[in-house]
């Protein structure tokens, strides 16, 4: 899939069909696992389901189709491949990561309420530090926004139509903003969680997901803003389905019936 950064070159569209191929596969085995990881959420495991097949479409796409956001989503899906699966791979940095995270989120917690307390990735807050109970939450590598940042890396890096120092100068405001905003998502779910305001169930799945999803669209629209290249990259993904060949004239025929 990095072979992305390299564009339409001779063979390389074969090799992202491969790499494209191999990467549904792996999200086909990992629908249960997100589901029962992170406490039954569906949210993730229906992505994933989709996710396969929009994969698989993209390896479609590239034997069948010349645009330039072709390649780029490959080097796209490389880049912030390569970055989760190498921290997630090496214990020391995956751990440490969850550690800062639990300790800034417990930290930003208790600038509003002294009722906190943290030790190595479970966190005591509300009721649960009063009574001396189970912990409210236990911070884990999806609740450090990882993914989140590796998203924007992924999308801003192989713009080759931009220059280096624009990518790495939004990168630089990025990183930090997301990581803050989810430092409040995870404080704000301990606080409904450990007050007995709702359950980790309404609290992490539905409401800490869409306040995340609503402030990456925010941040997606002061990038297209600043790296209007990102959108024409986005628009063209979009508009992909309208080049039509087999698979498109195929779902024609059975959405017209």
């Amino acid at each position: 899939l990095l072979s992305g950064y390299f564009g339409r070159r001779r063979f390389l569209p074969v090799l992202r069909v491969v790499g494209w191929s191999l990467f549904a596969f792996y999200w086909s085995t990992q629908i249960n696992t997100l589901f029962y990881y992170e406490g039954g959420d569906v949210v993730n495991a229906v992505i994933c389901a989709v996710g396969i097949y929009v994969l698989t479409y993209f390896a479609y796409k590239e034997l069948t189709t010349d645009k330039e956001c072709v390649p780029w989503l490959a080097a796209v899906a490389g880049t912030a491949g390569l970055i989760y699966f190498t921290l997630d791979g090496i214990p020391i940095l995956r751990e440490s990561l969850i550690e800062i995270v639990t300790r800034h989120s417990a930290l930003l917690y208790s600038v509003f309420d002294g009722n906190i307390k943290f030790e190595d990735n479970l966190i005591w807050a509300g009721y649960d530090y009063i009574n001396g109970s189970s912990p409210t939450a236990e911070i884990i590598f999806a609740c450090t926004a990882i993914q989140s940042m590796l998203l924007f890396v992924g999308l801003i890096l192989p713009l080759r139509e931009v220059c280096i120092r624009r990518r790495l100068l939004m990168l630089s405001f990025l990183i930090p903003v997301i990581y803050f905003l989810n430092l409040i998502r995870n404080a704000s779910v301990v606080y409904l969680v450990g007050y007995r305001i709702t359950d980790m169930n309404v609290a992490h799945n539905y409401i800490g997901k869409m306040g995340s999803l609503i402030a990456l669209l925010f941040l997606v629209m002061v990038v297209f803003k600043y790296v209007p290249e990102l959108y024409d990259k986005i628009i063209c993904t979009l508009n992909l389905y309208k080049e039509e060949d087999f698979v498109e004239r195929c779902l024609k025929r059975i959405f017209r019936r």
